[in-house]
């Protein structure tokens, strides 16, 4: 059974959640509930992030499959638990940054785990 479709759709679920991380980062200045929604979202992206873990690790099982994804995707998941301490202890400095991070992590998977396409013929 080939999950290599199933990671590649859960990375594209894992850039969406970051990009809509940034969102309710946004909201957080301009909203009363702005941050209640960003743990709330945030919460969503660690359990998106542990996904990405799992089927990373179930695309290498061996003899199945590459384990080039599993490093990244255990990376991208510890930087998001350490986002969300940052985050809850107030240190915004650490916060947003990584935060940032996370989101061109999430891209950088996805645009790894995506089929090479050989060069355009003209």
């Amino acid at each position: 059974m080939n999950l290599l479709p199933a990671l590649r759709a859960v990375m594209a679920l894992h850039v969406a959640a970051a990009l809509f991380q940034s969102v309710t980062a946004g909201m957080l200045l301009s909203s009363a509930d702005g941050r209640t929604l960003h743990v709330a979202s945030g919460l969503v992206l660690a359990g998106i992030g542990a996904a990405h873990v799992l089927l990373s690790i179930l695309v290498w099982r061996p003899g199945r499959g590459s384990a080039a994804f599993i490093p990244g995707a255990v990376l991208l998941l510890a930087i998001t638990a350490i986002t969300a301490i940052l985050g809850e202890t107030g240190m915004k400095v650490l916060h947003l940054p990584l935060g940032v991070a996370i989101f061109g992590g999430t891209v950088a998977q996805l645009i790894r785990a995506m089929p090479s396409r050989g060069p355009a013929v003209a």
